[in-house]
């Protein structure tokens, strides 16, 4: 199995590069599994690794090398990796860990566990073939009202990005619900949220209706959700606008009309966010 080869210049980043070829790998890996018929369980253990690092490669991020020749062995494909040149690599674009990505989760972590919800952060859930781990999660058992966070700093792959939401659209709150002991939601809300940035603002200007497609509802749900009185029923789906980093007397977020219409920038892009926080 081989990524492929970049065959023709490129201006994107070391770090957007290596997203896509995990993304691509992850999505490989996940289409070879589903066509065995496999559970991830079953793939882990042919591979020699964990649930969870099948679950990571498969939603397209960043692992060791090991991992996903393991995975590739086990499901008889080969994988070929194109080397680049190192002066090039920026160490920090090449970790596994996503600094920005993690703020966002941590800044609505941090909004909604005390208005009394229960919280998760990278939430794993498996519905038969599909598997997956939705980024934030926030639930009211009295109220039987459940709120889905997936959070986005850009928007390399819409296709990816909008099968990814799908499938935890279509198969997140019926696992949940298992989970935690009630028969269903009287509400959901899924919610992307993506970082206030002038690439994201770029990326949905370039595609409005792709996004409203997706995202058809207003933000009134997750702006109740943020006020403490999640809705009583119903399925909603939208997108919102995020400032991880806003200040108390600042909006901390917009709904995707706004965004397309007028909205300012609060960051040029993904790199300001992380000269912002201090990241080596």
């Amino acid at each position: 199995m081989s990524p492929g080869p970049f065959s023709k210049p490129t201006t994107e980043s070391v770090e957007d590069t290596v997203r896509r070829v995990w993304v691509l790998l992850g999505r490989q890996i996940r289409d070879g599994r589903l066509a065995k018929r496999w559970t991830v369980q079953d793939l882990a253990g042919r591979a020699g690794v964990s649930r969870g690092v099948v679950y990571l490669v498969e939603r397209g991020e960043s692992a060791s090398i090991e991992a996903a020749a393991r995975l590739t062995a086990a499901l008889g494909l080969r994988l070929e990796i194109d080397l680049v040149d190192p002066r090039k690599r920026a160490g920090p674009a090449m970790r596994a860990a996503d600094p920005v990505h993690s703020l966002m989760g941590e800044f609505e972590a941090a909004h909604l566990r005390p208005l009394g919800y229960g919280v998760g952060i990278d939430e794993p859930y498996q519905h038969y073939q599909f598997a997956g781990r939705a980024d934030v999660i926030a639930w009211d058992l009295d109220a039987r009202a459940l709120l889905h966070l997936e959070n986005r700093t850009r928007f390399p792959d819409f296709q990816d990005m909008a099968g990814s939401f799908n499938s935890k659209r279509a198969y997140l709150g019926a696992t949940l619900a298992q989970r935690l002991g009630i028969q269903r939601w009287a509400s959901e809300t899924h919610v992307i949220a993506a970082l206030w940035s002038s690439e994201v603002l770029h990326s949905i200007r370039l595609r409005p209706d792709s996004f409203r497609s997706l995202c058809p509802d207003p933000p009134d749900a997750f702006e109740a959700w943020w006020a403490g009185s999640p809705p009583i029923a119903g399925t909603r789906s939208a997108f919102v606008v995020l400032d991880p980093l806003a200040g108390p007397r600042q909006r901390q977020f917009i709904g995707l009309e706004e965004a397309i219409a007028s909205a300012r920038p609060r960051f040029r892009g993904y790199a300001d966010v992380v000269s912002k926080l201090g990241a080596p």
